[in-house]
């Protein structure tokens, strides 16, 4: 069993309540969690007004698998038009 962890930090620029953000981030990580079925939350910065920071878990029996997994979800934060990626890093267990 393999487990690829990443953890992403994120600018929202445009967001100007906390309400707006969170309804921002539980939409992306509704939408993430839906089309790769991994577990994901909000792990740092909840009361920053214009930063996150986001950690998903692929659990998976092949490194390939989970690292391409990470991958399309990076690729589809980066696809998101109210986020901007500062840096993400991953782990693999």
């Amino acid at each position: 069993m393999v487990t690829v962890i990443l953890r992403i930090e994120l600018d929202l620029p445009p967001v100007e309540s906390l309400k707006e953000k969170r309804r921002i981030l539980k939409s992306l990580m509704a939408k993430i969690k839906n089309k790769f079925n991994v577990s994901i939350a909000e792990v740092a910065n909840n009361d920053i007004l214009r930063s996150a920071t986001l950690g998903a878990a692929v659990v998976s029996n092949s490194t390939a698998f989970g690292d391409r997994v990470v991958a399309q979800i990076v690729n589809q934060i980066e696809n998101s038009s109210e986020l901007i990626i500062k840096e993400y890093t991953t782990e693999i267990h």
